[in-house]
């Protein structure tokens, strides 16, 4: 062992002085080995699954060897697990297998980082499947959240992965993009709370998160997977932005993820404003920046701001990209480009340093390393109990109950007729990303899962409090074939019962596989297929109904709302989804979601969110479209009551830097327990730009025993008040604020109101993004 050797090999020493020492003895080649990638590609492993995992996967075909790419090291391997079906026992040891050849490769025996995706867990064979990310928002919950992201991190890093592709911190600004159930809602200090709880949880299991899509993927235009985004810049700081800079300044994330979508004109990929100026020098990020999947290609083949492929590579590294994903290809030939005048060295070392930096800090760099992961040698269980009690958990606290007319919860009935196609099929409770949908569905049949999960009927069919039921199916219609020859036996099945209960919802794909899902976006927001046709012909018979939804994405329920008796929404909640829903349904649990995004009223005309001005919200005949929706941001009911009362604010007047406590009573005054969010809403009564007519400045889920109160205090500092200004700099306004407290955007039972005092103040970088609550 040299001298050199022996101060990077050194744990004992800085991270910095180990980065500095190795990097000394690097040659170029070997330093831009450190910035690529790779990926078995499924067509390497004898594929025989239909559809790509990534987009224009299939368009990428002329990669080297694995042996050729590692000869100087390597940066990432690639989705060993999530990639094709493979037990964990052999991915682990697959994973193994590639990192001894990466080690032994290259002359310092410097491994690889590998990274997978963990949207809804980790996503591999028999691990467990969490409820989507909109299920997170749903619960309003950032503990359950925290936890879930622990318990995936620590999954993931017994078998030997560093790097987690989440959480997707996009702020939905239209319902018909496909991606919407991998959001946590529409509102950015929802997402940031749920988001920045998410990279706590995971990068305390020992894995590092990935926040992703810097920035403003989600608004593409019409709601077009990969559309461009025309998106000013108040939008992009006030809406975009703040979950990803919470997650960074609070988080301490790792690592981001670029957006494929050009905003307003400026890709990503190749944007230093984005990747440098805002990220870092702003920001404060010390992480990596890791590319979208051959989002740096792109910017040669879609977006056309490079020439060639070797350009593509110099603009993106010097826009402040450090890792090519999921392949080395724009990447390749840095090390020429250097020799050759075209990228400045320093460059290249700046984001070299900070892949090494990273290897460092998750023990790559330390002598005692090893390939095996944490579970070498053992039984691997990535199903345990606990992880499935808490998606069991999660999954109750997710669904939301949107109108009860007394028929829930069901009461033991001599006949219930189960009606839809989400009843028998349990992959509509998953998420495009699980790995049954995204992999295993490719592959096998369709009643097999690659895991173990029970069905709506069949938890119905189970649930101790209607075993005193007899119930039928009929299917009716499928998720998306024109087949309509079904209806009349669910007709009649529906004509036979005491009560129905239609199903219907989202089956999760990839690009065009599912109704939901990347790529699986929509013209607008009817139930998918054939579905709207089973519901009104079940509706016709005059039977009392149940509408349960099983969606990634809200849908318009206005043609059905008067009809029906009750109507419970269930955000793909999971492998436990089943149980959760028959015990929301038997009144076993009292449900206690609420909406992260709204639920329309039509089919069109709503493709915004609540935050929106007052000319984005009035239906005083300017239109012939009334823009509100059928249920409001923040909706839920619940089996007991709930009464908010006793507003009280400390002060009603504050300075621009100061802040005002803001407390109220919530009380159960029901006769079971439950829970309730309470949510804190700040409108500003005059202001220099056009502002959202309200929004969310703060929420605590509180559970509640029958009879219980519990006061609710929140701390508002004025930061919680601050736009970007007409000048284009963040400030805050001298003015009148209205607070709002109560259980919904709209149901808002307590009002009050403060004033900024003194002069417009200009907010610094690093201003107060949460609102602490207390419950006492």
């Amino acid at each position: 062992m040299n001298i050199a050797e022996s101060t990077w090999r050194n744990a004992a020493l800085s991270i910095a002085e180990r980065v500095d020492a190795l990097m000394g003895e690097m040659t170029i080649e070997e330093k831009v080995s450190q910035l690529g990638s790779y990926w078995i590609r499924p067509q390497e492993d004898n594929d025989s699954g239909e559809g790509n995992v990534a987009p224009m996967e299939d368009t990428f075909v002329d990669g080297v060897s694995f042996t050729e790419e590692i000869q100087d090291g390597l940066g990432q391997i690639t989705r060993a697990f999530g990639s094709f079906p493979v037990t964990p026992a052999e991915g682990r040891d697959k994973l193994a297998q590639m990192q001894r050849e990466v080690t032994a490769a290259n002359r310092f025996g410097i491994p690889a980082l590998a990274h997978e995706e963990c949207l809804t867990g980790f996503t591999t064979m028999a691990a467990t499947c969490y409820p989507a990310s909109i299920a997170w928002g749903a619960s309003f919950d950032p503990a359950l959240v925290n936890k879930m992201a622990q318990l995936i991190g620590q999954d993931m890093k017994k078998m030997g992965v560093h790097l987690g592709l989440s959480p997707v911190l996009d702020v939905v600004r239209d319902y018909r993009w496909g991606r919407v159930e991998e959001t946590m809602g529409e509102d950015p200090h929802l997402v940031a709370e749920l988001g920045t709880a998410y990279v706590r949880g995971l990068q305390s299991g020992g894995v590092h998160a990935t926040l992703k899509h810097f920035a403003g993927y989600a608004a593409s235009k019409a709601g077009r997977n990969h559309a461009p985004v025309s998106m000013g810049i108040r939008e992009q700081e006030d809406v975009v932005f703040p979950p990803f800079e919470r997650a960074i300044r609070e988080g301490k994330v790792h690592s981001v993820m670029n957006s494929y979508s050009d905003l307003d004109g400026e890709a990503p990929a190749a944007s230093h404003r984005l990747l440098t100026q805002i990220l870092r020098e702003r920001w404060g990020f010390e992480g990596t920046v890791v590319s979208d999947y051959w989002s740096v290609s792109f910017l040669q083949g879609m977006h056309q701001v490079a020439e060639t492929l070797n350009d593509a590579g110099i603009i993106s590294l010097s826009a402040g990209m450090d890792v090519e994903l999921p392949e080395t290809n724009a990447f390749r030939n840095l090390g020429r480009a250097v020799a050759e005048g075209k990228l400045e060295p320093g460059i290249l070392d700046e984001a070299v340093r900070r892949v090494l930096t990273q290897k460092a800090q998750l023990g790559l760099l330390d002598s005692e390393w090893s390939p095996e992961g944490q579970w070498a040698g053992s039984d691997v269980d990535l199903d345990s109990s606990e992880n499935r009690a808490h998606a069991r958990k999660m999954a109750e606290e997710s669904i939301v109950l949107l109108k009860n007319e007394g028929v829930l919860p069901l009461k033991n009935h001599a006949s219930v007729a189960v009606i839809g196609p989400s009843a028998s099929q349990p992959r509509t409770h998953l998420g495009c990303y699980s790995f049954t949908n995204h992999v295993h569905s490719r592959y096998a049949a369709d009643d097999d899962h690659g895991i173990a999960m029970q069905s709506i009927l069949e938890a119905l069919r189970s649930e101790p409090n209607l075993n005193d039921s007899r119930f039928t199916y009929e299917r009716g219609v499928d998720f998306t074939h024109p087949d309509v020859s079904g209806i009349d036996a669910a007709v009649e099945a529906a004509r036979a019962a005491d009560i129905a209960v239609v199903t219907v919802g989202d089956l999760a794909g990839l690009f065009g596989r599912g109704t939901s899902g990347e790529g699986c976006d929509v013209v607008d927001l009817a139930l998918p297929g054939k579905q709207v046709e089973l519901v009104e012909a079940v509706l016709a018979t005059g039977t009392p109904t149940v509408l349960v939804l099983v969606t990634g994405r809200p849908y318009s329920l206005g043609q059905f709302e008067s009809q029906v008796k009750a109507i419970v929404q269930a955000f793909m909640p999971g492998v436990e989804g089943g149980p959760a829903l028959a015990s929301v349904l038997s009144g076993a649990v009292n449900p206690s979601g609420k909406l992260p995004v709204q639920i329309p009223d039509h089919l069109g005309g709503q493709p915004g969110t609540y935050l929106t001005g007052q000319l984005g919200w009035n239906n005083d005949g300017v239109s012939n479209l009334d823009p509100r929706p059928l249920y409001p941001f923040g909706h839920g009911s619940s089996y007991t009551n709930f009464e908010l009362k006793d507003l009280e604010l400390s002060t009603t007047e504050i300075s621009s830097d100061a802040a005002v406590l803001i407390s109220a009573t919530v009380s159960n005054s029901g006769d079971r327990d439950g829970a309730e969010v309470v949510q804190l809403y700040l409108d500003d009564k005059v202001s220099q730009v056009v502002r959202p007519r309200l929004w969310l400045a703060g929420f605590a889920k509180v559970r509640l025993a029958a009879g219980e109160s519990k006061r609710v205090e929140f701390e508002l500092h004025a930061d919680r008040t601050s736009f970007t200004g007409v000048s284009g700099q963040r400030v805050v306004e001298p003015g009148v604020f209205g607070v709002r407290v109560g259980s919904s955007s709209e149901d808002l039972p307590l009002a009050a109101e403060f004033r900024i005092i003194g002069p417009l103040r200009e907010v610094p970088e690093g201003r107060v993004m949460d609102t602490p609550v207390t419950v006492k």
